[in-house]
């Protein structure tokens, strides 16, 4: 018997199948991966896609590839078909670049994209080569593609230790790891320093420069084993794939995690990159995280600027980024390390002299004494740029220098009080004036401000109270330390108003975040339709990104419409709309400061709420600047608000129209049920008299007349329920059109007891209309059918014999109308429900379909009046018609008159 714990777990089984049904929509991707240019890489794609024409006859189609004048690759390209190259003009010059729609637009099984690193030509729809693949592969088009180990980003700033040259054009790793197939493409390194030799790999001059710099034999040993490595990693990754799906192994041990600290420092580059290696090293998750401990005033835009930039790189090469806020940048890096299990924590090397630890302390001592358990790695940064020390003022964030001036006014206002209060002072307690002026300036201006007015307050007070007076002469050394401890005390003062401020702008901060989401749920929660969630949701929008924004929903068909727009209006324009179709089309942020379409007034973001992609918000900044990393995030989360809410909307009409044909289904049940019954009777009785009277020639006059008003009972009987399913069918389509009149209610009364006559037989029927009951403004012909119903309805549920009784009265404006029996009542919960289509009594061999007091309800309704049924207190039901007298009635001609 197999061990319950052996059982594969349910959710891994389920994650499995929805990647392999992911996997199953995109195409696949082979990398050609080579240490060095000229080791073959695109001779062994041309080869391998030969094969695969030949023995497995593949749609293939060569979008891109160069033969760099090599006369063994062109061979290759002989017989293959080839896609027409884009002309782009560019500085004078045209350029032959991929044409990137007219390959989605051929569609082939498989496409040859060669260097996959290539930086597109301006204008192109995306800058790099490796993002139009990354659209070709969502297409479903498989790609082979070729590149070098040099362009892979976790690894750009080891190739330029080991080559001395910059590479500048890379592709992400996530790339390389979404790769489906890695060739490596392998040769020793003298093999390709012959082949450099022979012109083989660059044309003689270029040959020359390569061999004196990049192709040296000790850099492509180097490269080949970076390349080896990274071959070796994703086959790593494959072989842990297979483990997985074949149940070699069914437990792992816990992956380590990886935190790194950034901030705008150039040097952060290199411990970004330096994560990422160690993270695909280890198969681990990482987190690049940024601490905003900075005093009161904000970073400049420059240092910004490179903190966004080193996010996005952390970004694009697979991490998660955070952004931390605390006094101290160790305590707030541990506090989250601790919380998220972080096991490893990379931290750069301080540039910066001691004097920086010894007056705010070290950040590295604080992090390593504080780490416990987490290893802490200790990595240089690039020997050309230098980081502020930690702690150090913000660049771009001085103040300006009216906030000197007016410190230095204060103190001057406070030596002006302090003087006028000597006399009533004693010597000490005038310190303490100073100290004031110390503090308000810490927070009115900010940190130097704050230092130059405790400067100042401390000379002002020795030259103004410190005897000797008017001099900086001090008699008593004691004064000494009373200096001093004013000096600190103010600055302390300064530093504790600064974090204040600080504190106070980040919870200001993180306030409004939290009041706008609420708002916005709140807002959301409030209305079910998707246009008005879409209105509500532009509108938030504009407000918090200062742009015009619009929502677009998509059609059953992929196509997108506008559902609701910013107050102020918004249109996209035609690469607006292509922006907006790109983002949809492949769930991305796309547009203004992204990676694709980057130079577009809008930026769009996707709205997915689980597995349903519903539309886009597209954002047009007033002032055309990119997002911050923060803002990008918060986007993020108000786009999965207003997609929960578009998704609500939706399976709330979906219940309505599920509720609606439950409703129906229920009504045709119905309606069969109960015409079936009724039809099927009167027919029988009809088709059994009319047999009798054609088969029995023998029959007396007598039952002959009876067959015959049998007939005629019947047939009487199947118009009236015909009549109804009309009159109900008219009344639900709107297709009745009042014909009113002036008519006297007693006239109507009198026509339908006429019309009832044989039905209601010997039954007393007692009418009551008060004197002062005007006339009224109804279609007779209908309103009369009301009573019929009514009068019909008492017949059948009422025992025979008891008296129906119909009152009607004058009230103001209306004219109120009771039709009351006395029988049973109506049974408890049913003084609704009895209005309703098809609903029937509990009445025994009572015939009908549950029509008529519909029709009444309809055609009251109809004349702008209501109808209710109540159960009276000492038995029968009574129903109470309640409608508009319709105006002033027709003055009658005086009796006799004449013109």
């Amino acid at each position: 018997m197999r061990d319950p714990g052996d059982r594969p777990d349910p959710d891994v089984l389920l994650r499995r199948v929805q990647e392999v049904e992911a996997r199953a929509k995109r195409g696949k991707l082979k990398i050609f991966f080579g240490f060095a240019p000229g080791v073959g890489k695109t001779y062994r794609m041309l080869q391998a896609a030969r094969d695969l024409v030949t023995e497995q006859h593949v749609d293939l189609v060569v979008g891109v590839v160069e033969d760099h004048k090599r006369i063994e690759t062109a061979r290759l390209l002989l017989g293959l078909a080839l896609l027409p190259r884009r002309k782009v003009q560019y500085r004078g010059r045209t350029l032959d670049e991929f044409d990137l729609d007219a390959a989605l637009g051929r569609k082939p099984q498989l496409l040859l994209v060669d260097e996959l690193a290539h930086t597109n030509a301006v204008g192109a729809r995306h800058p790099k080569r490796w993002q139009d693949v990354e659209e070709l592969l969502d297409a479903g088009i498989d790609v082979f593609t070729t590149m070098n180990v040099q362009h892979v980003e976790s690894l750009n700033d080891v190739v330029a230790q080991i080559s001395r040259i910059q590479v500048r054009e890379t592709v992400p790793d996530s790339v390389l790891d979404g790769a489906d197939a890695i060739e490596l493409v392998d040769i020793a390194p003298e093999e390709l320093l012959e082949r450099l030799k022979e012109g083989k790999v660059y044309l003689p001059d270029q040959a020359k420069r390569a061999a004196a710099h990049f192709f040296q034999r000790g850099n492509l040993l180097a490269l080949r084993e970076l390349a080896l490595r990274r071959t070796a990693q994703h086959v790593d990754e494959d072989v842990r794939e297979y483990r997985e799906q074949h149940g070699v192994a069914v437990t792992w041990p816990a992956s380590e995690r990886i935190l790194v600290c950034v901030g705008p420092a150039p040097s952060s580059g290199r411990l970004i990159r330096a994560a990422a290696r160690m993270a695909a090293g280890l198969r681990c998750p990482w987190v690049a995280s940024y601490v905003d401990s900075s005093p009161a005033r904000p970073r400049s835009q420059e240092d910004r600027s490179q903190l966004e930039a080193h996010l996005r790189v952390a970004e694009t090469l697979g991490a998660t980024v955070t952004h931390l806020s605390g006094i101290s940048v160790s305590s707030a890096l541990l506090e989250y390390a601790r919380k998220h299990n972080v096991t490893r924590l990379i931290i750069g090397k301080p540039t910066h002299s001691r004097f920086w630890d010894r007056m705010r302390g070290s950040l590295l001592d604080e992090v390593v004494r504080g780490s416990g358990d987490i290893d802490v790695h200790v990595i240089s940064g690039d020997s050309t740029s230098e980081a502020p020390p930690h702690g150090a003022p913000p660049r771009g964030g001085r103040a300006s220098g009216w906030h000197y001036v007016s410190a230095a006014l204060l103190v001057a206002g406070t030596l002006a009080v302090a003087v006028g209060l000597r006399s009533l002072m004693d010597l000490p307690d005038l310190e303490m004036l100073f100290l004031l002026a110390v503090m308000v300036s810490a927070v009115w201006f900010g940190r130097g401000p704050s230092i130059l007015a405790a400067a100042l307050g401390v000379a002002s007070y020795d030259f103004f109270f410190v005897p000797p007076a008017h001099t900086f002469s001090v008699d008593d050394s004691r004064y000494f330390l009373t200096f001093a401890m004013m000096f600190a005390v103010g600055f302390a003062l300064s530093e504790l108003a600064g974090r204040l401020r600080r504190q106070q702008r980040d919870a200001q901060a993180r306030e409004e975040r939290t009041a706008v989401l609420y708002a916005l749920t709140r807002a959301l929660a409030s209305t079910d339709h998707p246009a008005r969630v879409a209105a509500i949701a532009a509108r938030h929008a504009a407000d918090i990104f200062s742009a015009k924004a619009i929502v677009l929903g998509a059609l059953a068909d992929g196509e997108l419409r506008a559902l609701g727009a910013s107050p102020e209006g918004s249109q996209l324009d035609v690469k607006g709309i292509g922006v907006a179709k790109w983002s949809y089309e492949h769930d991305a942020l796309a547009g203004l400061g992204t990676d694709t379409l980057r130079g577009a007034d809008a930026l769009c973001s996707p709205l997915r709420a689980g597995q349903s992609l519903l539309g886009v918000l597209a954002l047009m900044p007033r002032e055309k600047v990119e997002l911050r990393a923060d803002q990008r995030a918060f986007l993020d989360v108000l786009c999965r608000q207003v997609a929960v809410a578009l998704e609500r909307t939706r399976l709330s009409e979906e219940a309505k129209q599920s509720a609606l044909r439950a409703k129906a289904e229920e009504m045709r049940s119905s309606l069969l049920s109960a015409v079936s019954h009724d039809l099927r009777t009167p027919l029988a009785s009809i088709t059994g008299a009319a047999t009798s009277l054609r088969d029995d020639t023998n029959l007396g006059a007598g039952t002959r007349g009876e067959l015959v008003d049998s007939i005629v009972d019947q047939a009487e009987r199947l118009e009236r329920l015909v009549a109804n399913l009309l009159d109900m069918t008219r009344l639900e389509s709107g297709g009745i059109a009042l014909r009113r009149d002036w008519v006297p209610l007693d006239e109507m009364v009198g026509s339908a007891l006429t019309r009832l006559e044989a039905r209601l037989g010997a039954r007393t029927v007692k009418v009551s209309i008060a004197p002062d009951v005007p006339l009224v403004s109804v279609d007779p012909v209908l309103f009369e059918q009301v009573f019929v119903n009514l009068l019909e309805n008492a017949e059948k549920y009422t025992p025979a014999g008891t008296p129906i009784e119909i009152e009607a009265r004058s009230d103001g404006e209306r004219v109120e109308i009771d039709i009351v029996d006395h029988g049973a009542g109506l049974p408890s919960g049913a003084e609704a429900l009895i209005f309703e289509k098809f609903y029937r009594g509990p009445g025994v061999g009572v015939s009908g379909v549950g029509l008529g007091l519909p029709i009444c309800k309809g055609i009251v309704e109809a004349h702008g009046g209501t109808i209710r049924a109540e159960t009276r207190f000492n038995g029968g039901a009574a129903f109470h018609i309640s409608i508009p007298r319709g105006g002033t009635p027709p003055s009658l001609p005086p009796p006799g008159g004449g013109s």
